[in-house]
Order: C-alpha cells, then sequence, then structure tokens
C-alpha cells in the first residue's frame, strides 16, 4: 500500500532539526513560528512518536528525530541534485552557484576567481555572498564554503584551510602612535569583527590574549563591524588595529598594506569548509571547483617574518 507522506511537514522538521530552532527554520522558511511548530506537531502525531526535545530557546532531535532529519535530507538532497541535472542538460553553459560568507569573498575568493576561469573557461561561477547556511534544496547554490567547526548534518563536509590569528595594522598608523609593548594598546583603536556563533570559542581579541598569555589594557575606543571585510578595510585605511584572521588579511600582508606588531600568534578553532550534498560528489564541474578551490588554499602566501615591524 503507497503512503501518501506529508512532505511539507517533512521539508519543515527537517529545517528545524538542522537549524536546532523553530524561529531559525521559519526564517529560512519564509513563514510564521507558530507554522512551523504546528508543521512539527502533525507530523510528531502522525508518526507516533516524539521528533524533539524543546527548551531553553532551541530544538535537538531525539534519536528518532535525528534518523528521520537524516534521511529526509539525504532524500531531497537526491531529488534537488536530479532537478538540478535536469536542468543543467537543458542549458548551454549551465552556471555554478557558490556560497560564501561577504568577507571571504572579498578578501581571499574573488581576487583568485581569475585562476578558476583561466583553468576551466567552459564552467561559469556565481558567487552569493550571505550569512545564512545554504540551503541545497531551496536555492541556486551547488556547493558552500562556510565558517565554523564543521558540523553539517547530511551534507559532505571537507576542510579547505585553518586559520591562525594575530594584531595587524596599517604601516603609517604606527609611523603616527606606535605599538611596542601591549601596554601601548592603550593607545590604540581595537576593531572587532562580530563573529557569527556556531559553537565553539570564536577568534576574538580575548581569545588572542589568553592563547597567548598577556592581558590587554584598555584601549582607547572601540570599534565592531557586522562583516569581516569592514574591519580588514578599516585596518588598512588606518583607523585602528585589526585581530587578523590569516585567509581575509594575507593578501594585504603579502602586498604591504597591512604589517603586524606582534610576533605572537595562535590558531582559531574555526576553519574553512567545503560543504556540498552528497550527490554533487558525482559532477566533474564540482569536482573541478572543489580542486581548485584546495590547489588556492596550497598556494596561499606564508605569513613570513617580513610582515613584522621593525
Amino acid at each position: 500500500m503507497k503512503v501518501n507522506l506529508p512532505f511539507g511537514a517533512l521539508r519543515t522538521f527537517e529545517s528545524v532539526a538542522r537549524l536546532r530552532g523553530f524561529g531559525r527554520a521559519a526564517e529560512e522558511l519564509g513563514v510564521t513560528q507558530s507554522a512551523v511548530s504546528q508543521q512539527v506537531k502533525s507530523l510528531e502525531e502522525w508518526l507516533g512518536c516524539r521528533l524533539l526535545t524543546r527548551g531553553a530557546g532551541r530544538a535537538t532531535p531525539t534519536e528518532e528525530g535525528a534518523r528521520l532529519a537524516q534521511g529526509v535530507a539525504s532524500g531531497f538532497g537526491t531529488v534537488a541534485a536530479l532537478c538540478h541535472e535536469l536542468r543543467a542538460s537543458r542549458t548551454a553553459s549551465p552556471v555554478i552557484g557558490l556560497s560564501c560568507l561577504p568577507g571571504f569573498a572579498v578578501n581571499w575568493l574573488f581576487p583568485r576567481l581569475i585562476h578558476f576561469d583561466q583553468r576551466h573557461p567552459d564552467i561559469q561561477i556565481s558567487i552569493m555572498t550571505t550569512e545564512a547556511l545554504a540551503d541545497f534544496g531551496r536555492e541556486d547554490t551547488d556547493i558552500a564554503i562556510r565558517y565554523g567547526l564543521g558540523g553539517y548534518t547530511g551534507l559532505h563536509v571537507e576542510k579547505l584551510m585553518s586559520e591562525r590569528v594575530f594584531p595587524v595594522c596599517a604601516p603609517g598608523l604606527l609611523e603616527r602612535m606606535p605599538l611596542i609593548r601591549v601596554e601601548d594598546f592603550a593607545r590604540h583603536t581595537l576593531l572587532y569583527d562580530d563573529v557569527a556563533d556556531s559553537g565553539g570559542t570564536p577568534p576574538t581579541w580575548d581569545y588572542w590574549a589568553r592563547e597567548v598569555g598577556i592581558t590587554l589594557p584598555r584601549p582607547a575606543r572601540t570599534r565592531r563591524f557586522g562583516q569581516s571585510n569592514m574591519v580588514v578595510q578599516a585596518a588598512i585605511s588606518g583607523f585602528g588595529v585589526a585581530l587578523g584572521r590569516e585567509p581575509l588579511v594575507i593578501d594585504a600582508l603579502t602586498e604591504g598594506r597591512l604589517v603586524r606588531p606582534f610576533e605572537q600568534m595562535i590558531t582559531s578553532q574555526f576553519s574553512y569548509w567545503i560543504v556540498c550534498p552528497v550527490e554533487a560528489l558525482t559532477s566533474p564541474r564540482m569536482s573541478a571547483i572543489r580542486a581548485w578551490l584546495h590547489d588556492e588554499a596550497a598556494r596561499q602566501p606564508p605569513v613570513t617574518p617580513a610582515s613584522l615591524v621593525g
């Protein structure tokens, strides 16, 4: 007997389980939170078992819920990949959609895209910059580069590169106001990057100071930015001292637009990850993009002593 599956409720539940919250799922699906809650409730009643444990603003899948969420993600991923394949077969030059954070796109990806065009002139890439996680089932996104701990259930995840963090600033800033000792931070403006909460310990000024064993004095002032590319540009423009995240500042260091006033650098808990549906691994075009990304990461310039001041 063929069962009429509640596909809408299954899709909604998978979003809640993956994002660990009704509010975030509602935002992703473009519906109200009450509609999401009602969909999940009706699915639990239809199945006759509890799928989520609710509490403290989070929704955690039960054992049955985790199994169902994985199955739904896998099944919908297969459908999405097949639909993309069918659409691409009708297009002379299908475009690959790559999603990543704005700061990573501006400071690392865009300057290197010319190399991909030279290597694969027959493959077009469309870059979509967003703070949200890619939804491979609903968006024109085929592959994503994410920043965090790498936990993306139901998807293929491979590490692109780690990062180290260290203070950086414009050379001209130090000509006006030296930064030689830790105490000198009290005379400077510290630039803060509001890294999104994705678990673990984000690479903040406090994290850097704690890991290198120093106590930062109260700075003269602070400035916060919502995007890392704004922090990098503010540092290059001489507006203050930033905590440089290696991939995002390496080009500016190599070109001398930024320098390192201190040699201490620490490894961040966060890394950059290539994320895509498991089914996409069979695509030669996706394999070409993944191979190119790894090649670019491997030939990224090193952080050299020449970037140190003095």
